[in-house]
């Protein structure tokens, strides 16, 4: 198994994955040593970060190979087609999953993602429209949606 590390503007992020996929990304707080020789799919796992943290990319090529239960692949396949820049609840998910009882189910599965931003969790909000847990932590969460947000704030005074 192959690791590295990326530094971006929410974390370090730990990559880890082989040629046949990507099976983590997870933040951490600090790096640890790269495994020296990385596979075309891990490389490319990269470069298509740096360019979703770039606003460069909305949507990743690279293969992923994520274990968990078969209702948590189906939890983490409807993650996927969440657009870019939008968010749904809770409870949406479990609709789309076609019993809006698995609610407590989904939620659970999609805080045990093991594939941080490629398989966009953080996307996911409280029907209140809050924000509802996140394992790399809320304040990622927050801004992770403000940089995918077609909405820019600006200030109106000189910081």
């Amino acid at each position: 198994m192959e690791t590295t590390y990326l530094n971006t503007p929410a974390g370090i992020l730990k990559i880890e994955g082989d040629a046949r996929g990507i099976v983590a990304i997870s933040f951490v707080e600090t790096a640890a040593q790269n495994t020296k020789v990385l596979s075309a799919n891990t490389q490319l796992a990269v470069v298509e970060l740096e360019e979703y943290f770039s606003k460069k990319r909305e949507a990743f090529s690279f293969n992923l190979q994520p274990s968990g239960t078969d209702f948590q692949k189906r939890v983490w396949n409807a993650l996927v087609t969440i657009p870019y820049g939008k968010t749904v609840t809770y409870q949406h998910m479990a609709n789309t999953l076609g019993d809006p009882k698995v609610i407590r189910a989904a939620a659970s599965a999609n805080g045990k993602n093991p594939i941080a931003i490629v398989i966009p969790c953080h996307r996911v909000i409280g029907s209140d429209g809050s924000l509802i847990g996140y394992a790399g932590g809320l304040h990622r969460k927050k801004w992770l949606l403000a940089h995918e947000s077609p909405v820019t704030q600006g200030s109106l005074f000189e910081q």
